[in-house]
């Protein structure tokens, strides 16, 4: 009985300290993604994300998800809460279903970039792509910030060239194959490289959460250069689309290493 009562308090203590690690913990996710888009976003308050033009959006609908769920339904807590390897594992040995910024609040991005195709169009931008002309959207100056990129890429050697060009694209308004969910593209806000040196999980016949065997062949020098400038890429996710680039400064700056999970891969 005595052990009962010296061990209640430490249980209440540590229940405590946990709520309060947890609450930190989405204090500085939050923050982060206020910071990472300073024209749109004002401040987070409690549960809701507030808009500078004051519409305020829910951040966490507090409902248990399958990883599944969250790709169709996520709220914006959802869509934050993986974290994005700052570091590369060796044959992509990550957990299953370890997707950072493959799940996304489509309320969110409709908002920021565009309700519809021709809301998206009226912001789109076209660039000079190594010669070939890409739309990609102004909003975020997401334009601009890939006219830096283009011209840090041209200081890489030549041999890099290759997996640059031709591109398969920026802004394109569509669903994600196999899905009902747009894409990154649809908003102008991502940009594929050449599909001749790109991997892709669906193009091997892998179900969704049964991925097989990990491929890539974009180097490392690349996607350092992308995420300088804010932009994820596709081939640190557990469903690998390794010539996929996307525009997410808050995953970037929430960005830390993540531990390798050797019995994922070999």
């Amino acid at each position: 009985m005595l052990n009962r009562i010296v061990k209640l308090p430490f249980l209440v203590l540590l229940i405590i300290s946990l709520q309060v690690a947890s609450l930190r913990s989405a204090e500085k996710t939050y923050k982060a993604l206020v910071s990472a888009y300073p024209e749109h976003l004002l401040r987070h308050s409690g549960n809701s994300l507030l808009w500078k033009d004051g519409t305020r959006m829910l951040l966490d609908d507090g409902l248990g998800k399958t990883h599944q769920q969250r790709l169709v339904s996520a709220d914006i807590e959802d869509m934050l809460q993986q974290t994005y390897p700052a570091n590369i594992c060796p044959g992509n040995q990550l957990a299953i279903n370890f997707d950072p910024g493959r799940i996304r609040n489509s309320a969110f991005f409709k908002k920021m970039y565009g309700h519809n195709r021709a809301e998206v169009r009226n912001n789109l931008v076209k660039i000079n792509w190594f010669g070939q002309p890409i739309y990609v959207t102004k909003v975020n100056a997401i334009d601009k910030k890939l006219t830096i990129i283009i011209a840090e890429l041209k200081n890489l050697p030549a041999k890099f060239r290759k997996y640059l060009y031709p591109s398969e694209g920026g802004f394109n308004w569509r669903v994600i194959a196999g899905t009902k969910r747009l894409s990154a593209h649809s908003f102008g806000a991502a940009l594929d490289l050449n599909s001749r040196f790109a991997d892709y999980w669906w193009w091997n016949g892998d179900k969704q959460g049964r991925v097989s065997a990990y491929r890539n062949k974009i180097p490392r020098e690349i996607v350092e250069i992308f995420e300088r400038h804010g932009f994820i890429w596709g081939g640190k996710w557990y469903h690998y689309d390794t010539m996929h680039f996307e525009y997410r400064p808050e995953l970037i700056a929430l960005a830390k290493p993540v531990a390798c999970d050797k019995s994922v891969r070999p």
